[in-house]
């Protein structure tokens, strides 16, 4: 069962008490005079990491920060949706392949689950941003060895889900960020604690039953595609529409700045740190990404 504060009923009620930050909206456009809210992110957001401290952060104008700190509570929360978007389309096409008793039915609660964690994201963007910010990974068709394309799967989600997993349980213990938020982010953490163990069991066991069947090659280009997967997922957190609905300049070089950071990359390395660990103490990378 969906905990009581994040049914989409109870979202509503809850949300009332903010709605003198819901920004206004003239013909389904966010009109300029009105700010979000400041959900105080700050030095814990990767890309504000980026930018946080040094001049170019400092002497924005404080509806400026509040805006980018808004913007960058949206795009977390559109890249949970389009997460769970691919997890659940994922469950239920793995939902029966498998013949095991034990499996079949937490996927069931799994799915569940994800559906529920999905309503309360977009209700958030929705009713606050009046937008969720557009998937933009491309994938391609492709043949795959016995295994592979089921394990990278849950090697995708894991690794996804990991590194959320970090912001929600920050954001979900901290103070400074309005109810509705730390609510979403700690419900959400309590979720995924179960989720992660289950994420990391089942990648591990389809590595265990596979990886010795594949070939060298095909073994290598696992590793290879995880290795360059992490900072794929990365690079999300540094979205250009962020920038530029905060009103910010040169958005694309902005992107490279925050991205290129040593406090941002020293930041990336240790939000992912342990699951990197789990996937070079299982051999599922033999070598560190460079994040």
């Amino acid at each position: 069962m969906v905990p009581r504060g994040l049914t989409a009923c109870h979202f509503a009620q809850e949300s009332q008490h903010v709605n003198d930050w819901r920004p206004a909206f003239r013909n389904g456009r966010r009109t300029s005079e009105c700010e979000p809210p400041e959900l105080g992110i700050l030095d814990r957001h990767p890309v504000q990491v980026g930018a946080t401290r040094d001049e170019e952060y400092e002497q924005l104008p404080e509806r400026q920060k509040k805006s980018l700190s808004f913007h960058e509570a949206v795009n977390f929360f559109s890249l949970n949706i389009h997460g769970e978007k691919a997890l659940i389309e994922g469950l239920a096409k793995n939902l029966y392949l498998r013949k095991d008793p034990d499996i079949s039915p937490y996927l069931h609660h799994f799915l569940d689950e994800e559906n529920k964690h999905m309503i309360y994201f977009g209700r958030f963007c929705s009713r606050y941003a009046g937008e969720i910010y557009p998937d933009r990974k491309l994938s391609f068709p492709r043949e795959y060895a016995p295994g592979e394309e089921e394990f990278l799967f849950f090697a995708k989600v894991m690794i996804f889900e990991e590194i959320v997993d970090v912001y929600n349980k920050r954001m979900g213990a901290d103070s400074r960020l309005v109810p509705i938020a730390v609510e979403i982010n700690r419900l959400h953490h309590i979720d995924e604690s179960r989720h992660l163990a289950f994420g990391r069991l089942m990648t591990h066991w389809l590595f265990k039953r596979f990886a010795p069947e594949w070939s060298a090659e095909t073994l290598s280009g696992v590793r290879n595609y995880l290795k360059s997967y992490l900072p794929s997922v990365w690079r999300e957190y540094y979205n250009t529409d962020v920038y530029q609905d905060a009103g910010l300049p040169d958005v694309h070089a902005l992107q490279e700045r925050a991205y290129a950071r040593p406090e941002a990359r020293a930041h990336r390395d240790q939000v992912s740190r342990q699951c990197i660990q789990y996937l070079l103490d299982t051999q599922m990378l033999i070598e560190e990404p460079s994040l």
